[in-house]
């Protein structure tokens, strides 16, 4: 039997990782993120610091408090696209996030949500999910750090996570090259300039999200990898010449 039960176990387990980050219209929401960002104007001098052996400018503009659901992400090494161009090892990661009523409403996983190299892209066919959206609560922030415990923790974030992020409204400026980024102060602007870019003083995963499909596909992955072993294990029939 068990070489009937290795395709199916393999074409489940390719359909469950394929759908393993799908949101769940039931999945549980933390009050908090009913809160708006906070920001606040801040007077602080900039300063440097150095990753990679790359020595970068940060000038803080704005203390930052945000709560959001992750629905899409990006993660940056410095070594590949346009941040190995730019030599750019601080931008740790993109991670595009919802709040407010946008994070609560039912049509939310009919949503869907993808991340380009530096933006954050969303769409559905459904017209009456398309008016439900608020775009105004949806932002993609470009997160900065050069403290390897919070730039190891933010690796961990996963779409569905719901998370909290304490930092600076920041530009930064790497002082080898001469680039600048800058950020968005506001969350009703779109298009190019209209991401946030944050230095990340603390991180928080408030709670952790795995999707049924996500369940099932390690579920799906022990199945396939003990039906393999259990066939090569089973005695085979002799050919007849």
């Amino acid at each position: 039997m068990w070489k009937y039960i290795i395709p199916l176990s393999f074409v489940l387990l390719i359909i469950s990782f394929l759908n393993r980050n799908d949101l769940s219209v039931d999945m549980m929401v933390v009050d908090e993120l009913k809160e708006e960002p906070a920001q606040k104007l801040i007077y602080k001098s900039a300063f440097s610091v150095n990753v990679n052996n790359i020595d970068y400018e940060i000038q803080p503009m704005y203390d930052y408090e945000l709560y959001g659901l992750v629905v899409s992400y990006e993660l940056h090494d410095g070594n590949y696209n346009l941040h190995k161009r730019w030599n750019d090892h601080l931008n740790v990661a993109d991670y595009c996030v919802v709040w407010g009523k946008s994070a609560f409403t039912e049509f939310l996983p009919k949503i869907d949500f993808w991340n380009g190299q530096f933006t954050c892209n969303f769409g559905t066919r459904d017209q009456q999910v398309w008016d439900s959206f608020n775009a105004a609560q949806l932002s993609n922030n470009h997160l900065i750090s050069d403290d390897e415990y919070i730039r190891k923790k933010l690796r961990k974030i996963k779409i569905g996570d719901q998370i909290k992020i304490t930092g600076w409204l920041s530009s930064y400026k790497h002082l080898n090259n001469g680039g600048t980024r800058g950020t968005s102060t506001t969350r009703d602007d779109k298009g190019n300039g209209a991401c946030e870019t944050i230095y990340v003083n603390e991180v928080k995963i408030l709670r952790h999200y795995r999707s049924i499909w996500g369940k099932l596909m390690y579920l799906f992955l022990l199945l396939f990898i003990i039906s393999l072993i259990m066939y090569f294990r089973a005695p085979h029939k002799a050919r007849n010449h």
